[in-house]
């Protein structure tokens, strides 16, 4: 009998050469590629994913200050996930299974009904929805409060780009964000600031030795209501993800604390957000979502 693999079902899509696939546990990205060409620095199907790779970050994307927040006048505490920095990392929604609610040759979509727990009791329905076409994957996703009560809200997703056959520091980088989010020595947020002449990806530039682990916020947005991080590798070809107005928020890494990926310096985080770090507690662009209202985010990764 053969054994299943630690993300459950492992779901295919295809359209004109591209394949993705998307995992039953935590609805991850697994794999992208165009051809021969990876979009996405993926993970075998018999292996967790290394670093948070292709996560959908709900209730919150990033972190919360030792896992404890106050709403409408009440504390909480989630889980502790980072035990280093002592802090609650990237939701709730990782290591759940959800459930195929379709799946046809170049789509799928998996949702989940998050219950509530003593830190987080508000009951969500989720859905996400991965779809191939011309112009490369597109994501939806849509939370909905089925609880009593306001809920608080935020979503992120956590691809790594890949820079092709070469490694990041022969790639070049160009980000759509105008102000960068400082942080102490926990990766917390201490203010917003002007961007420092390092970290001023507006217009394209080399990447190098850069080490990225930075938020930025003040996006700006093309014709078409997007906001880009494009990442051009040494093969010339640029593997980008774009967000909607319903985002804000940038996050970029490039591993080098990420005992996974840290060597090879093969992927760069590429995460649209909501919010930034620690919302939950500052209010930062955090959602408040009232019973039997819905949120929704679109996104999406190419490859020219």
């Amino acid at each position: 009998m053969p054994l299943t693999p630690p993300t459950g079902q492992q779901f295919q899509i295809t359209h004109s050469g591209a394949v993705a696939t998307v995992t039953e546990v935590g609805a991850h990205l697994r794999e992208y590629r165009v051809a021969d060409r990876d979009v996405v620095v993926g993970f075998p199907a018999d292996e967790l994913p290394p670093a948070s790779n292709g996560a959908v970050l709900v209730p919150w994307p990033n972190r919360i200050r030792d896992g404890r927040y106050t709403w409408d006048g009440v504390d909480y505490q989630v889980p502790v996930t980072e035990p280093a920095r002592g802090t609650a990392l990237h939701g709730l929604a990782s290591w759940q299974r959800w459930v195929a609610n379709e799946h046809t040759d170049d789509a799928v979509e998996l949702g989940i009904d998050l219950p509530p727990t003593p830190g987080y009791p508000f009951p969500l329905s989720i859905t996400v929805r991965y779809v191939l076409s011309a112009t490369g994957l597109q994501i939806t996703t849509t939370a909905t409060n089925i609880g009593a009560a306001d809920a608080p809200y935020g979503v992120g997703f956590h691809p790594w780009l890949s820079p092709g056959p070469g490694s990041l520091d022969d790639a070049v980088l160009q980000l759509d964000a105008t102000r960068w989010i400082p942080t102490d020595d926990r990766l917390l947020p201490t203010g917003v600031a002007d961007l420092p002449e390092e970290l001023d990806f507006r217009a394209p530039r080399s990447l190098g030795r850069t080490a990225l682990d930075d938020a930025f916020v003040g996006a700006t947005y093309d014709d078409d209501g997007l906001s880009w991080l494009r990442l051009r590798g040494s093969d010339g070809r640029t593997a980008a993800v774009w967000m909607d107005r319903t985002m804000s928020c940038w996050q970029m890494c490039t591993g080098d604390e990420v005992a996974a990926v840290a060597a090879q310096r093969t992927g760069l985080a590429a995460e649209p957000m909501s919010c930034v770090a620690d919302a939950f507690r500052t209010g930062d662009d955090l959602v408040r979502l009232s019973p039997g209202a819905s949120h929704t985010v679109t996104w999406g990764i190419t490859l020219d």
